[in-house]
């Protein structure tokens, strides 16, 4: 991992100091004079892994107490953030290891979203997303994990889920 400039050290502890893990640019705004400059900072802090790409706009930030760069909150609430807490639910066997429908861990989150599919891989959340309709998004129940708001699942359709892959 590189060093941090003056200027990187003085975002990053702001935004700890301000528990704003997930951000945006327009957050740092105040530390730069143009958009180039802002866009530029933050090109650099994802080189030195400081910070870690989410979407088109959001960020998160690995804190300065992270030594060695490995840093990271449950990936529901990064799936939460990722997809700006709507018109998603986590599904699939996260939902059924959430319910304690299963003992198996899974080794990824499954994500069903109407707007975006792929893969995102924040340092060791290894994060699935899917399409799906907005009438299943809105079958979803919102639950709190630590303070972190996340849409997953419901037990009865995660238990039909897991009951199908047997």
């Amino acid at each position: 991992m590189q060093g941090l400039s003056k200027k990187e050290i003085e975002i990053v502890s702001w935004l700890e100091f301000n528990e704003k893990y997930f951000f945006t640019g327009d957050d740092i705004q105040k530390f730069s004079k143009s958009k180039t400059q802002r866009y530029n900072i933050i090109k650099r802090l994802i080189k030195k892994k400081r910070i870690v790409k989410l979407n088109r706009r959001k960020y998160y930030l690995i804190p300065i107490k992270a030594k060695s760069g490995s840093w990271s909150v449950h990936p529901f609430a990064i799936s939460h953030e990722a997809c700006d807490g709507k018109n998603y639910f986590i599904g699939g066997w996260a939902a059924a290891e959430y319910w304690k429908l299963t003992d198996q861990i899974p080794m990824q989150v499954d994500v069903f979203t109407t707007r975006r599919q792929g893969k995102l891989k924040v340092l060791n959340a290894k994060i699935f997303f899917h399409r799906t309709t907005k009438k299943r998004v809105e079958n979803a129940v919102i639950k709190d994990l630590g303070g972190y708001l996340f849409r997953i699942e419901k037990r009865q359709r995660a238990k039909k889920w897991l009951k199908s892959r047997s």
